[in-house]
């Protein structure tokens, strides 16, 4: 039975490989793909079977042509086996051939292969074919071309085999009739239903084109998607993209007898629980109990009463809601992403779910689902569900599912907005222009060419380098990990090419950020930094270099400063005094509000900052004869709000309006500034603006309504 069980699940892959003249560019990245698929197939399916055949070659060797003439030109050049060192082996170093390949008499060579190797037998067979298809193809003995290709499809679907067309042309290749008129024979075999066809045009592209490791697809989830207890449609939930991870490394014992050849060589590892106050006293499971922490303590929970703990929610599939595709926000986002399609062969289940995909693409919305895949499931997965039209015959709607957070999951950073510094902190016109010339040099889908780097066809780099690494240490065991191979490296660093082409614009981009030294000394946070260096070192080195210059003057030297006057300067620096680093003057207080907000020296600095402003505030409009002071106040009080909302303290600009008005209520030139304030619809900071803060916008409506009915 097991033997039975593994010609099941084996597959048998024919190889087919154009190596003609307009191919010899591409053959390295070819064999390189290639080599990488078998590598694979060693590691997880070393039971699948291999052939490899080369057309537009020299030589002519394959059985048709042998037994029935024609078919010249193709070579088979491994026949189909197990795989193992030796197909590896076949797929190096491939000729380079003198003749234009036809594709179609490849394809009849590898069916015939199959056919011939594993006939009626159940499991998975697939032909492979890398080519240009630029070349014409020799006209069959009857028939058309197309009658050609029906017919070798008619063979393709009795014997369940599938085939996968990868086309390389590198762009800017024109196109002809001849490369028309191969495309559409190859797009005929993909509405035959018998094969996929993919058009790709870097040797990067054509890494990832070519499946390495075919995983099963795998339902996770087969039943009725609830619309409502009188509307169910059945579904079938696939994966539709989940992380490929490292093969799993095994523990491997050498203490076998090397004649063992029935030797598992594997390693058993057995735990045993010992008590603190008896260690050489083994504690049996009937006698060990898990804890949980809970402040001090340790809270023991049983098995019995986890179980009872446990959220054990009923299998299904049920939709909440609908929602705008807006208030979804892609970020949202999480885990693998899967796809709900009908039941296959359910008419009503295609109508129904095309009917409500469609709905849900023209009005823009999405759906909202609960989901258990599996009876017994400890948690259950909230998302969203996204229209997804078929553009291909014969392919029914379906949809996307990506599972959303909840409250717990998500995390909420506030950042400053660069718009929100100083405007010496903010580009210039020339800066903004050169680094707006960086991001088109870089663009990945520039106008008029395909993708660069789409994901569908760009191989993970660390693990085609893990593979080639294990590949080289089974032959030495001693070797180091090779340089990272040149098509790799595309994907990890931007395009060499593209970097030597664009040299000019980059330099102007490093020229518009040139770097200066900064004369101003770094403040030190802690007394430690004297532990480096004394003070009499400190006090030796000079300011800036522009104090050095400044000694001299017409030639004569200036007198040294008094040796405490420059030890008090150093102090000063390392360690300002407050009063001085947080000064806001009358000249620009706005302005050096800002930059203190901009210091950030220590934790406390924001709000060391906002109490400065507030304090700056109050004594101007307590000071302020007749209001003249008013726009002053006005301009600070915006910026103490904004600044108040960016950094997520709004109950400091709200205690502080209320109580300065309540204060001041009483003065009528006081009650005017807050019209005034009430005219610009300067409020209080509510809850819509800044989550922190504990007032509704009624209330911040509210106190705009009593300033005024005050002032009457």
């Amino acid at each position: 039975m097991a033997f039975i069980y593994l010609l099941m699940i084996q597959e048998g892959l024919v190889l087919l490989l154009d190596v003609g003249p307009s191919m010899h560019r591409a053959l390295q990245e070819v064999e390189n793909v290639c080599s990488t698929l078998v590598r694979k197939k060693l590691v997880y399916n070393r039971s699948d079977e291999v052939g490899v055949v080369l057309f537009g070659t020299k030589e002519t060797c394959n059985d048709l042509a042998k037994e029935l003439g024609g078919y010249k030109h193709v070579v088979v050049k491994h026949d189909i086996k197990v795989v193992d060192e030796e197909t590896k082996d076949a797929l190096q170093n491939l000729p380079r051939g003198t003749a234009p390949g036809d594709f179609l008499d490849a394809i009849v060579v590898g069916l015939d292969m199959l056919i011939k190797r594993f006939g009626n037998t159940k499991g998975k067979q697939r032909l492979c074919i890398i080519t240009d298809a630029q070349h014409p193809l020799r006209d069959p003995p009857q028939g058309t071309k197309v009658d050609q290709v029906d017919t070798i499809a008619d063979q393709m679907k009795k014997h369940d085999i599938k085939m996968d067309c990868i086309v390389f042309r590198e762009s800017g290749i024109h196109h002809n009739s001849v490369m028309d008129e191969n495309d559409q024979l190859l797009y005929h075999f993909r509405d035959r239903s018998v094969a996929k066809v993919v058009q790709v045009d870097t040797p990067t592209s054509l890494l990832g084109a070519l499946k390495t490791r075919n995983v099963l697809p795998v339902t996770i989830f087969r039943g009725d998607l609830e619309v409502s207890s009188n509307f169910k449609i059945k579904v079938w939930v696939y994966k539709k993209t989940s992380e490929e991870k490292f093969p799993t490394l095994k523990k491997y014992s050498d203490k076998a007898p090397p004649s063992d050849k029935f030797a598992s060589h594997e390693v058993k590892v057995d735990y045993e629980y010992k008590s603190i106050l008896e260690p050489d006293t083994v504690v049996p499971p009937d006698q060990r109990i898990k804890g949980y922490l809970y402040g001090p303590q340790v809270v023991p929970i049983s098995s019995a009463e986890w179980e009872a703990v446990k959220f054990k929610p009923e299998k299904g599939v049920k939709l909440l809601g609908f929602a705008d595709r807006s208030s979804v926000p892609r970020h949202y986002f999480m885990k693998d992403v899967n796809s709900f399609v009908p039941e296959p062969g359910n008419t009503k289940a295609i109508v129904a779910a095309s009917a409500i995909a469609r709905a849900m693409q023209e009005m823009d919305k999405v759906a909202i689902l609960r989901c258990v895949w599996r009876q017994g499931q400890g948690s259950v997965a909230f998302g969203v569900l996204t229209p997804n039209i078929s553009s291909v015959k014969n392919v029914p709607d379906s949809f996307y599912f990506n599972v959303l957070p909840f409250a717990e999951d998500v995390r909420e950073f506030q950042f400053r907005s660069f718009s929100r510094l100083p405007p010496s902190s903010q580009p210039t016109e020339k800066q903004q222009e050169a680094t707006d010339n960086l991001v088109k040099m870089l663009d990945l889908a520039p106008p008029g060419r395909e993708e660069i780097l789409r994901p569908d066809f760009t191989p993970n780099p660390m693990l085609e380098r893990f593979y080639n690494f294990l590949d080289l240490k089974s032959k030495e065991p001693d070797a180091n990990p090779p340089p990272l191979d040149t098509c790799l490296k595309r994907i990890t660093g931007p395009d060499p090419d593209v970097i030597d082409y664009q040299a000019p614009l980059i330099q102007n981009l490093g020229k518009s950020f040139e770097l200066k030294d900064n004369p101003k000394r770094k403040k030190a946070r802690t007394q430690e930094r004297l532990a480096y260096a004394g003070l009499d070192d400190q006090a030796k080195k000079p300011e800036d270099p522009s104090a050095e210059k400044a000694k001299e003057v017409d030639g004569q030297a200036k007198k040294s400063e008094d040796p405490d006057a420059e030890m008090a300067r150093v102090l000063e620096a390392m360690f300002p005094s407050t009063e001085k680093a947080g000064k806001i003057g009358d000249l620009n207080p706005v302005q050096d509000f800002e930059a203190m907000l901009a210091e950030r020296s220590s934790s406390a600095w924001v709000l060391k900052a906002i109490e400065e402003m507030k304090k700056y505030t109050t004594d101007l409009i307590e000071n302020s004869p007749e209001g003249d002071y008013y726009k002053k106040v006005l301009e600070c009080f915006v910026a103490l709000r904004k600044a108040c909302i960016i950094e997520q303290e709004p109950n400091e600009f709200n205690q502080f309006v209320t109580e300065l008005y309540e204060r001041l209520k009483t003065v009528d030139d006081v009650v005017k500034f807050f019209q005034l304030l009430a005219s610009k619809n300067v409020l209080l900071i509510s809850k819509a603006e800044a989550s922190d803060s504990d007032v509704t916008e009624e209330m911040a409506r509210s106190f705009l309504v009593k300033t005024e009915a005050s002032s009457q």
